[in-house]
């Protein structure tokens, strides 16, 4: 493989080509219009504050199995019936987890599959935008406890749209990346032959973390302001004192969180440029092509043993940093119980730490140039290093998330060196998969991710048991899962997956599993003339 790319003689199509391309340049406008709607897709709706009040509602409405049922109200043991059964409320929320799961899973890859094809994908986050929003106003329906079964409905439904959203919207900064003018101007050196094409696509790596760390940075920011009038609202509603006031203070909040989303998210609507994606093949559908290319993405995800060695570590250590902070939140829960002023207040100092995490390992990667593998190596190191923390727990009451001064230090610790996790994690995906179906290879590793998030509350919950209730236990199985992890992101190597990447884009192809377009022709940048095999 040459890493020059030797001059090629111009076509009188290419102008053509050329005058397409130019169309699509990521704009200053697209590209801040892509930052804001993070700003409001942040998950205090879905995320935060719409599964504290779902379980909020559970407690309230639940009772003391010591007794009749609704005679005597929750105190350390709580039930409710729940699919044909009286059982424990931590119990429901575990099956509606599941439920809302499962549901994720089928829309997640067969949606993402069809968001490859076509110039519809935008209307994809639109839907699942709208839907979220409508979802947070309905919760100012849902703020009395006898409203428990509602809760559940817009519990599912709030996780399920966020993820969606959140998804979707994450997968289209690669195709960002690729159409920055100063990525096309490098491009077009590359076809000159005044540049490499290792340097063209170290550009291309640095411009895609750019992309996604300033994404987090910019939200970490926006959210703050909201946060802060959110402490205003609570101030007005007089939210401590009383359980009616903390109650109805939860839906306002959730309605006030989606209000804001919908106003971040209309730039990106008017502003997103519609990208042409693949072509269906003679003969498919969109009814069919998902089925097919799910199927397809499973199969060649063993071909493709980069993709594969990354998917493993994705799953491990997302498994690993989903259930410390579940544990984690457990131990918190059992220091102090946090009414929805402390809450915000906390993640205040959360999302404060956050941004400024992020930022700081993007200043550092930009200076000297540090590849994404790297970048993730070094925070990997530090979600080992929480597990330990909670690891020295396990024998002793001084240390390990035992104390409420431990709690604000640990989100202060989980903001500055955990947080970039999900910036890094993200552009990897972008780097080990292939650029025209990007979609559908985003939205598989969502499930791979949703599964992890899944599976270790459950092991948790075992291990506790097995160890006499000793909360911190999980914490050895997590540390030993955590380093044994990191061993498939160090065998990972990202030039070769280039290569197989665009191996496999051929390979597909030839077996007219699509029809490329000149916007759309190698795996990692996207130009005929410039592929890596």
């Amino acid at each position: 493989m040459s890493e020059v790319a030797s001059p090629v003689e111009k076509e009188p199509l290419e102008s053509v080509e050329d005058e397409e391309g130019s169309k699509y340049t990521t704009s200053r406008l697209e590209l801040w219009s892509y930052y804001v709607y993070y700003i409001g897709n942040n998950g205090l709706s879905g995320f935060n504050f719409g599964p504290s009040q779902f379980q909020n509602l559970l407690y309230l409405a639940g009772y003391d199995p010591k007794d009749p049922p609704f005679v005597t109200p929750c105190d350390d043991a709580c039930v409710l019936p729940y699919l044909g059964r009286v059982r424990d409320i931590n119990s429901i929320v575990l099956l509606t987890n599941g439920i809302s799961f499962a549901l994720q899973a089928v829309l997640l890859l067969f949606i993402g599959a069809w968001a490859d094809y076509g110039r519809w994908r935008p209307n994809i986050t639109i839907f699942f935008t709208i839907l979220a929003v409508a979802v947070s106003f309905a919760w100012l329906g849902v703020d009395d406890p006898s409203q428990w079964r509602a809760g559940i409905a817009l519990y599912i439904l709030g996780l399920i749209t966020y993820q969606c959203s959140l998804t979707f919207w994450t997968a289209a900064f690669p195709g960002l990346a690729r159409d920055l003018p100063e990525v096309k101007a490098s491009l077009e050196e590359v076809k000159d032959g005044r540049k490499t094409l290792h340097e063209h696509t170290t550009l291309t790596s640095l411009s895609r973390n750019r992309i996604s760390n300033m994404s987090f940075t910019i939200c970490s920011a926006g959210e703050i302001i909201i946060l802060a009038i959110m402490v205003g609202i609570l101030k007005g509603l007089k939210s401590d004192e009383s359980t009616e006031n903390n109650t109805k203070s939860f839906s306002v909040l959730i309605a006030f969180s989606g209000g804001v989303w919908l106003l971040c998210a209309l730039p990106w609507f008017l502003f997103e440029k519609r990208r042409p994606g693949l072509s269906l093949p003679p003969g498919t559908s969109l009814l069919t092509v998902g089925f097919k290319q799910t199927y397809v993405a499973f199969c060649e995800c063993m071909r493709l043993k980069q993709t594969f060695l990354y998917l493993i570590f994705y799953f491990l250590m997302g498994d690993v940093l989903n259930t410390t902070v579940t544990v984690i939140a457990t131990l918190q829960n059992s220091v102090v119980a946090y009414s929805t002023l402390q809450l915000t207040l906390l993640l205040i100092v959360g999302i404060v730490t956050q941004g400024l995490g992020i930022y700081l390992f993007w200043l550092v990667q930009k200076r000297f140039k540090i590849s994404t593998k790297a970048m993730l190596m070094f925070n990997v190191f530090w979600i080992i290093i929480l597990t330990i923390w909670g690891l020295i727990g396990v024998h002793t009451d001084k240390f390990g998330f035992k104390h409420v001064w431990e709690i604000w230090l640990y989100q202060a610790f989980y903001g500055l060196l955990v947080c970039p996790w999900y910036a890094y994690s993200q552009t990897m995906i972008s780097e080990v998969s292939p650029l025209p179906q990007m979609f559908l290879f985003f939205a598989l590793f969502s499930v791979v991710g949703k599964t992890s998030a899944f599976i270790g509350p459950f092991v948790s919950s075992a291990i506790i048991s097995a160890a006499n209730d000793n909360d911190n236990m999980p914490f050895a199985f997590l540390f030993g899962l955590g380093v044994f992890s990191t061993i498939f992101l160090w065998m990972l190597d990202v030039d070769k997956s280039r290569v197989e990447c665009e191996e496999f884009i051929r390979a597909e192809a030839e077996r007219k599993a699509f029809e490329a377009n000149p916007h759309m022709t190698s795996a990692y940048t996207g130009d005929a003339e410039t592929k890596l095999a």
